[in-house]
Parts: structure tokens; sequence; C-alpha cells
């Protein structure tokens, strides 16, 4: 199928699904703290303030615009801008999202870069909208973290003559098979893009097969995973050890965490912790729910069990459990971790990425359900950087003989980290195909 075609079905359907979507949007902007008045910036019109700010940036030189989902893409995009500033401290960069909590994150990190970024919610991709936002931007060059891509921006760009990179991508086995059921209709899209980033080998077939010319593809590696990145803090880790002290859990305490969990898995995980307690009886629990918004429905879960659970964000006494309800805050939580369980691997499908606790030394743990992030999985459960049990009650087993043997749970967390090993500079590779002329 052409290219001319493609874009014209999709410009066809793009307005209907959009009002089918509303509704359900519109609910899920509320839960998670969204406001009425950034749905301006869906549409192109900006606040004088942010107006202002990207009038700043473009009068100097022609700004980087870079695309992040949500809180684990603006992740990625942060730990990347962090690298690229320190090689190109003169670059403007606007950072745009979709959720209200990867953008509260993303303000959070450009407030300590004000006069080099700006942080903007993501425009819907309607032709003259994203034509408006890149009217307003004029990038040198547009990047699109991990997955979206966007067929009228990439189109637009594309006849402007700006440069569409898409980093630290990755597409599972599945996912493939979802896209090659549209194949005629992405592969012009996918054909556009002029440099695809991979974090795996496997990813970049897989990316040709999406219409990526093969020239186009290289391999950097995972930004996420890049063991050289920037540190937790220690007073990042002193704020969290005075939580925990003041929900009652004493330094040095065992701690379980459950890492993103998503609904229902809360309440049968909780199940194996009051198992676990019977032989342990000071560990800990901590739990991460995927979307904080569910964090009052997990106490109500978790009090039908028996459990009083403390929430981080106001803890009002001692427990042994505490819920965290706060953003940005998973990968420091878990280098306090004795052991993690990583979440949406037992009832849902997918799993959550179990990078950042295998970088901390952590031991990981999930259940059968990891098929978003297979290759990593794979690699390390063949070097014996983790465990994957098939249900709660080989849960159980595992971490008890974990829990009993501090050796063990070494072994394992440093089997981990070296598994990372193969991504060491990944951030530098990616910024050295974004910005040549500065590496």
């Amino acid at each position: 199928m052409s290219k001319k075609l493609t874009l014209l079905l999709y410009n066809l359907l793009l307005p209907l699904g959009l009002v089918l979507m509303l509704p359900g949007a519109l609910r899920k902007m509320r839960r998670r703290g969204g406001r009425w008045q950034d749905l301006g910036q869906r549409i192109g019109l900006l606040p004088p303030d942010k107006l202002a700010a990207v009038a700043r940036l473009t009068r100097r030189e022609k700004p980087l615009w870079m695309h992040a989902v949500s809180v684990g893409e603006v992740g990625i995009a942060t730990k990347l801008i962090q690298r690229l500033l320190k090689e190109r401290p003169e670059t403007g960069i606007v950072l745009t999202t979709t959720t209200p909590t990867g953008h509260a994150l993303a303000e959070e990190f450009a407030a300590r870069h004000a006069e080099r970024m700006v942080v903007l919610y993501s425009p819907i991709d309607l032709r003259p909208v994203a034509h408006r936002f890149l009217a307003l931007l004029r990038p040198a060059q547009i990047v699109l973290v991990e997955a979206e891509v966007w067929p009228n921006l990439v189109s637009i760009a594309k006849r402007w003559q700006i440069p569409v990179s898409l980093v630290n991508a990755r597409l599972s086995a599945r996912s493939e098979r979802r896209f090659r059921k549209f194949g005629a209709l992405i592969r012009p899209v996918f054909g556009m893009l002029d440099q695809v980033m991979v974090q795996e080998k496997e990813d970049g077939a897989r990316f040709v097969a999406l219409g990526v010319r093969e020239e186009r593809i290289f391999h950097t590696g995972s930004i996420k995973f890049d063991p050289q990145g920037p540190a937790v803090e220690e007073g990042q880790l002193d704020q969290l050890r005075t939580v925990l002290r003041a929900a009652g859990i004493a330094e040095g305490q065992p701690i379980l965490l459950l890492a993103s969990t998503h609904a229902g898995e809360e309440a049968l995980l909780a199940r194996v912790y009051l198992e676990l307690r019977r032989t342990f009886p000071d560990l800990a629990l901590l739990i991460v729910p995927r979307h904080v918004e569910r964090a009052e429905q997990v106490a109500q879960d978790l009090l039908t069990l028996g459990l009083t659970a403390r929430r981080r964000s106001r803890v009002d006494g001692a427990s042994a459990c505490l819920i965290i309800d706060t953003t940005g805050e998973l990968r420091a939580w878990q280098c306090l971790a004795t052991v993690v369980v990583i979440g949406k691997s037992f009832l849902s499908v997918g799993g959550q990425n179990p990078a950042e606790a295998v970088m901390a030394k952590k031991p990981v743990l999930f259940g059968p359900h990891m098929e978003n992030f297979e290759a990593l999985v794979d690699l390390l459960l063949a070097k014996g950087g983790a465990v994957q049990v098939a249900d709660p009650a080989a849960l159980t087993a595992a971490l008890a003989g974990l829990l009993a043997d501090p050796t063990a749970r070494a072994r394992l967390g440093e089997s981990g980290h070296a598994v990372l090993q193969v991504h060491e500079g990944a951030t530098q590779k990616t910024v050295a195909r974004l910005f040549p002329e500065v590496c």
C-alpha cells in the first residue's frame, strides 16, 4: 500500500477513534491528576507561559523535540537528556508526554534545567494539530522514545526535512505479530523513520519486517539497562529510610517489595507474604502499584486479609506493610529491598520491566507472564540472574529459600547485574547517533 493511501485511511479513521476513546481518556486523565486546561496543549493551544518558554528556546537555535509517553519512557528520556546536556550543554529541548504522571515527572526533572527545557503535553496526531506544533517548535530533529510513531507527525516532518529517530526501540514477538496483521498499513509509516536504535539485535529484524530499511537500524543497547546511568542519590535513600522508620520498619529488617503490581495481584501476593511471615516474622512488605490511583483500593483489599497497610504519602502509624502511592521512586525503593517480585506477571499478560531491580543487584523473581520482556528475561534466566516461578506456591518456596540464605541472594543479584553489562554505554551510543558531531 502506498504512503498516500495509508495516510488517507488513517486520517479518515482517526477522528472516529478519538471520539470513541474520549470518555475513557477523560476519566483516566481525572483519576491520574490531569487538569482540564491541559487539554488545550493536546490541540496545539499553549498557555502564555509555555509559549514564552518555547520562544526563549527557539530564539537561540532549533530545539530537539523528544517525546516520552509515560513514567517509564520519561525515565529513559531524562537519562538520555542528562547525557546529551553534558555533551552539548547549549541544546534546547522540548519534552512532550502523554500522561499526567509522566508529565509531572518530566516537570520535576525540567525544573533543574529550566533554561534549556520546556515540558508540554503531546499533540493529538490530527494533521492540522501536528502541523501547528511543528510550525511552532521548528525542531532540528524529533526523537521518539521506545514505541510511538505518529503517521501525520512523521509525514509532515519528512516533508519539512526534519529527521525523526526512534530510540531505545523494542518490539516483542507478540507485538510484531499484532503489527503484521496490519502490515500493509504500517510499513509505509515505519519506512519514513530516519533512524531506529534498538535495544536487542532481535528487535532489529522485527523492525525490518515492519518496513524500516535495514541500513537505518542501529543496535545501541538499552538506555534503561545501561549500568553507567546516574545512581540513586544517597539523599533520596535517606528520605525513604525516614519513611520506613516512621512506619516502624527498622534498619536491616528484611523487606519483600512487590514492584508495579496490577489489579488483583496485591491480594494474591499478600497471601504469599502472610505465609512467609510464619517463618520470617519480622519480614516487611512494600507494595508499589503500577497505577498509584489504586492505592486506596489496594489498602481495602489487604484489609480483607487482615493486613493493615500504611500509605507512603501519609504514614500515620506503625505497620509492617507499606503502600507506595507516590511516583518516580520505584528505583530507589528497590535499592532498599531484600527481594523484589515483579508485577503483572501472575494475573496479567506481559509483565513489568525487571531491569531497575536487577541494576540494584537485588534478587528478582517473577511469574509466568513476562512476554513483553522476553529477550531480557531469557538472558537473565540463562545466566542465573533471576528466578521465574509458575504460581504463588512456587513463589513462596523460592522466596523462603532466598530469605534464609544471604549468600544465595547476593549470588542471584550479582548474576543479574552482570547480564546488564552488555548494555553498558547505550546512552552514550544513542547520543552519538543523534549528534555525531559532538562524539
